[in-house]
């Protein structure tokens, strides 16, 4: 194991964690209802909480945490302000934008569970499928959320 590898991919889902807590605060101030606002805040919190646990660990093998968004990151921002400008702030819109981006921090972490797990130890990868579970939990909130607006049309 690498140490320099170890600390690349974990700073990799710094950022994805990064681009969560930007999205779905972009996400909160378009949205008018309370019920939105509450899950973006909580989805937020959970990227939070990720990051501290991560940035802990890239600190404690020597590294330093990114504090960087990724570029798709930024224009997956962008597109939702268009996004939610464009459609009057439809609920479906918004949580389709959500999806997309939960797609995307799941990949991140499945790529670095699967094709960087030589580069974790035990205790990291326990960490991040703990990480993973509960972004994967967030996920599926969002996506049960718009599955049941879809149906109610």
């Amino acid at each position: 194991m690498e140490t320099a590898k170890t600390i690349e991919a974990l700073n990799s889902l710094i950022v994805i964690n990064n681009d969560r807590i930007e999205g779905y605060k972009t996400a909160a101030t378009e949205a008018r209802e309370t019920d939105l606002k509450q899950l973006f805040a909580d989805l937020s919190q959970t990227s939070i909480e990720c990051r501290k646990e991560l940035i802990a660990e890239v600190n404690k093998l020597g590294g330093t945490p990114d504090e960087g968004t990724r570029t798709s990151g930024k224009f997956f921002r962008v597109w939702m302000d268009v996004k939610a400008a464009l459609t009057g702030n439809d609920r479906k819109a918004i949580l389709d934008s959500c999806e997309y981006g939960e797609d995307a921090a799941l990949e991140t972490y499945k790529k670095v569970l699967i094709q960087d797990h030589v580069n974790t130890d035990t205790r990291e990868q326990v960490m991040l499928n703990k990480q993973y579970a509960l972004l994967k939990s967030d996920h599926d909130k969002v996506k049960r959320l718009r599955d049941s607006i879809a149906e109610a049309n």
